[in-house]
């Protein structure tokens, strides 16, 4: 009988390490928030490898004509004409220049996109004077890894992404994600950059990675519940539901 209590008892304890709660500092976003905040200025800035979709119009179609490039897309057999016409897109280069029709090469890489934007109306008023120019990068995207629902990467349809919008993409930390130490992962002037951000503290909305900038890599790592799980396998709650039944069968039989 001692037997059994002390298999019974081992049990709880082993059952009671494994499930037992995490504390309310590890798991909660944002905590002590304040009520009020100055919003943290953030502009998207052109960078190498960017693709760009430049139009330029003005009021005589004619003059801003040379100033957009066309690609020609084939179509299937199904298609009048067999073919289409797509603007062209620029391909933001290792230097940060992209070849512009009729002005050649600008470089544009650490322009936001209102500065790139007067920028070519700036190389453009002698030609088009009333140039309106739309301008978007094509390519903006983020990359979502680790103890998240839905890891992999994003395309990004806006002007700039926060940190708990790209993780609400992902689907959200799971239970077994480290809310205290995510790696941001960026590339400016050419070099790779880190950071480590706390979402369990309020202030880290006032941080310069509060905002997202494209091709950033958001790394979420195993907190240790998901790491000690690891290391003793992922059968630990049928061997503990084995147990019991031992257990239960040496008691019934005693009786």
């Amino acid at each position: 009988m001692k037997r059994i209590f002390f298999l019974s008892t081992w049990m709880l304890l082993l059952s009671f390490f494994f499930f037992s709660c995490a504390s309310r500092e590890k798991i909660v976003y944002l905590q002590n928030a304040i009520s009020a905040s100055e919003t943290s200025e953030f502009e998207t800035k052109i960078k190498p490898d960017d693709i760009l979709a430049i139009v330029v119009s003005s009021e005589n179609p004619e003059v801003s004509a040379p100033y957009n490039s066309v690609a020609v897309t084939l179509q299937n057999s199904s298609s009048d004409s067999g073919q289409s016409n797509q603007i062209q897109t620029y391909l933001v280069d290792k230097n940060g220049c992209i070849e512009f029709p009729v002005l050649k090469k600008i470089k544009l890489s650490g322009y936001t996109k209102e500065q790139a934007i007067d920028l070519l109306k700036e190389k453009l008023k002698d030609h088009v004077a009333d140039a309106s120019i739309n301008l978007r990068i094509l390519n903006y995207k983020i990359t979502v890894l680790g103890e998240v629902n839905r890891p992999g990467t994003y395309p990004i349809q806006s002007e700039r992404i926060t940190l708990l919008e790209a993780l609400g993409q992902a689907g959200d930390l799971t239970i077994y994600g480290k809310r205290n130490n995510i790696l941001i992962i960026r590339e400016e002037n050419g070099k790779k950059i880190s950071q480590r951000v706390d979402i369990t503290k309020s202030d880290f909305i006032n941080s310069s990675y509060y905002y997202l900038a494209q091709n950033d890599v958001i790394y979420i790592e195993p907190n240790k519940t998901k790491i000690n799980s690891s290391t003793v396998g992922p059968n630990i709650a049928i061997g503990i539901s084995a147990l019991s039944l031992v257990v239960t069968i040496l008691a019934l039989t005693i009786n």
